[in-house]
């Protein structure tokens, strides 16, 4: 064939247009890496989350040795199963025990004894320290309430 016959012959390719076909493609090959990614993040936060769940329904009850001593207006925090927990002593003599996961993101959540709530950091959660109750902020749902037995060598928690 000749120039005549063949038109793409006679387009004559500048240096700077390869190099912008080399970045179009190199930042649609970047593009197409995050989209995936972002696909791929809810079963890396959730999958993990449902096994949390199955494992903390084989723990059934949890004993605190030595746990009746702690004073009035304070918390302990212990592993339920492979979850974070808080027994909280309150000032009125009351033993109360929940789960210390937030129920909007999973964070751990801690007892503001000053403020007399349960706060979640993350993102502004506030719950109700004796019933576990979501009060404000993100969280859909309370806090699961424990059964609490306190006893002469320690304190046992179980399922409610």
């Amino acid at each position: 064939m000749n120039e005549q016959t063949n038109p793409a012959a006679n387009i004559i390719e500048e240096p700077g247009e390869r190099n912008t076909r080399r970045a179009f493609l190199a930042a649609a090959g970047i593009a197409g890496l995050a989209y995936t990614a972002a696909l791929a993040y809810p079963s890396t936060v959730i999958w993990p989350r449902r096994e949390m769940a199955m494992n903390a329904t084989a723990v059934t009850e949890v004993t605190l040795k030595d746990a009746q001593k702690l004073p009035l207006g304070s918390v302990l925090m212990y592993k339920f199963g492979r979850s974070p927990a808080l027994l909280i002593h309150h000032e009125d003599g009351r033993w109360i025990s929940m789960t210390a996961v937030c129920t909007h993101l999973g964070c751990t959540v801690q007892y503001e004894p000053q403020a007399d709530r349960i706060h979640c950091a993350c993102h502004g959660g506030v719950y109700n320290p004796y019933t576990g109750a979501n009060v404000s902020g993100p969280p859909p749902k309370p806090l699961k309430l424990f059964k609490v037995a306190v006893n002469l060598t320690g304190v046992d928690v179980s399922l409610a």
